[in-house]
């Protein structure tokens, strides 16, 4: 397939696009129903902020996938091999995923939150699985850099669709059919993307470097195994040099605003009165334009000026939209909203247009929706390009643990952060202070990406330089 656009539109409607649009939906899925929304569904059924932000560690899961990736790399999924390497996986994974989350709303937390978290940490586990595949299959479908930005603005596109379906519908459907119910009906609904790995071409381009690698050292081999598990490793210091510390460095430290303040947005919303209908309303009309916005923005902006710049602009506008959360405890502690079903639509409309808590609730969620979507297309991008046929699952796998191992640990102690502040500032300062605290954790790797794209500017020149005769 040529990777030349005839057009935008056209571009985002070739089959392989449009399977990645629905991989990168499966992708997102469960995310959050093993994250922040969880958390609202714990904080529903009266559980404390502490163990909320210690049930998250859960997702910890994420941050470990390099540890398997490897097998994932050179084996096929048991049973279902015969799909190809990427695809037999990727099904598995979210065959698992989607029994888990009905799991999950069988047991409920009447049975414990130990049997719960142990479900949630089957689903993260498969969860990143997929991931590890997913991210895979885009890298190696992919014909040319543009296609591969092409594909990865895809997946984006779906993955934010999920994000919204996933911290936004479902408060709709939980406030109305309730949360064991709602799980279930998404555990249904990783069908679709196990349609689209059915549908989806195994990519063949890794499989001849695989091949070779298996011909000359056996996977259980010593040879085999050192190259399996050390050789992606070695070979990505190798290409960088030095400067892989510091992009592993930038990396890890990138997303931690938006990790850390995740597990207390939705207790937030539950503790200024927000209901679920208003909140996942607000999330799923503008809160979705903002995101595809965002994707939008951040992909073009990457593409015409670069990586760095992307990454550098992306940092700032996460740091400012996770520090605007405080607004909403500082301005807005009181909603007490009417019910949304039960308005009439000129009452609708007045509430909407007239009352300054709900103007600022939603400002809010259009500068967190738009900030990390550019944010997260510009790094999703940028570890794209840094990954070698050959080892794609495992190097993508390392970097995006990477992006996510800091942010996972420090996440979990959230919820005994705003707790400790509360004791002496009380509830809605103590959550002003810490989300405004959250937003600047992400200075240092804005700090790191300017270091980055300097050095990046000094190495460009000298490779320009003529040579010395």
């Amino acid at each position: 397939m040529s990777a030349s656009p005839r057009g935008p539109l056209s571009a985002y409607l070739r089959p392989r696009v449009l399977v990645m649009l629905v991989l990168g939906f499966s992708s997102g899925l469960p995310f959050l129903l093993v994250g922040n929304t969880f958390g609202f569904w714990l904080r529903d059924e009266g559980t404390t902020l502490a163990a909320i932000g210690f049930l998250s560690w859960v997702g910890i899961a994420y941050s470990l996938k390099f540890l398997w990736a490897p097998l994932i790399d050179r084996v096929n999924a048991p049973l279902l091999g015969w799909l190809g390497r990427r695809r037999g996986w990727m099904a598995l994974a979210q065959i698992i995923v989607g029994i888990s989350l009905i799991a999950m709303a069988l047991v409920g937390t009447k049975m414990g939150l130990g049997l719960l978290g142990a479900f949630a940490l089957v689903v993260a586990f498969a969860s990143s699985t997929q991931d590890i595949v997913i991210d895979a299959w885009r890298i190696e479908s992919a014909e040319s850099g543009e296609e591969l930005g092409l594909l990865s603005s895809a997946y984006q596109f779906g993955y934010r669709i999920a994000l919204i379906a996933t911290d936004a519908l479902i408060l709709i459907a939980a406030e109305h059919l309730g949360w064991p119910v709602s799980y279930a009906l998404y555990g249904v609904l990783m069908g679709i993307g196990l349609l689209a790995t059915f549908v989806a071409a195994e990519p063949l381009r890794a499989d001849a470097v695989i091949a070779e690698k298996s011909a000359k050292a056996p996977l259980w081999s010593p040879d085999g195994l050192f190259d399996a598990i050390i050789g992606p490793f070695l070979v990505f210091f190798r290409t960088y040099g030095w400067l892989a510390l510091l992009m592993l460095a930038a990396i890890s430290l990138y997303r931690l605003p938006d990790f850390v303040m995740g597990p207390m947005a939705n207790p937030l919303y539950h503790d200024i009165g927000l209901s679920k209908d208003w909140v996942g309303t607000i999330r799923a009309s503008i809160g979705l334009v903002a995101s595809f916005a965002g994707i939008a923005v951040g992909g073009f902006w990457a593409l015409r000026f670069g990586y760095m710049s992307a990454l550098i602009v992306g940092g700032i506008l996460q740091a400012l939209a996770v520090a605007g959360f405080a607004s909403l405890a500082l301005f807005s502690a009181h909603m007490n909203l009417p019910p949304l079903f039960a308005m009439t639509s000129g009452e609708f409309l007045h509430v909407v247009f007239v009352n300054p808590h709900l103007r600022l609730f939603a400002a809010v969620m259009i500068g967190d929706n738009f900030g990390i979507s550019f944010a997260g297309v510009a790094l999703v991008s940028y570890m794209s390009s840094l990954t070698s046929l050959g080892y794609t699952a495992t190097q993508y796998a390392l970097l995006s643990s990477t992006y996510a191992w800091a942010g996972k640990i420090m996440k979990g102690f959230s919820g005994v952060i705003v707790e400790n502040l509360s004791a002496s500032h009380g509830l809605m300062a103590a959550y002003a202070i810490f989300f405004v605290g959250a937003g600047l954790i992400g200075l240092p790797a804005i700090l790191l990406f300017v270091l980055l794209a300097a050095r990046h500017r000094v190495l460009r020149r000298a490779n320009q330089a003529p040579a010395h005769q």
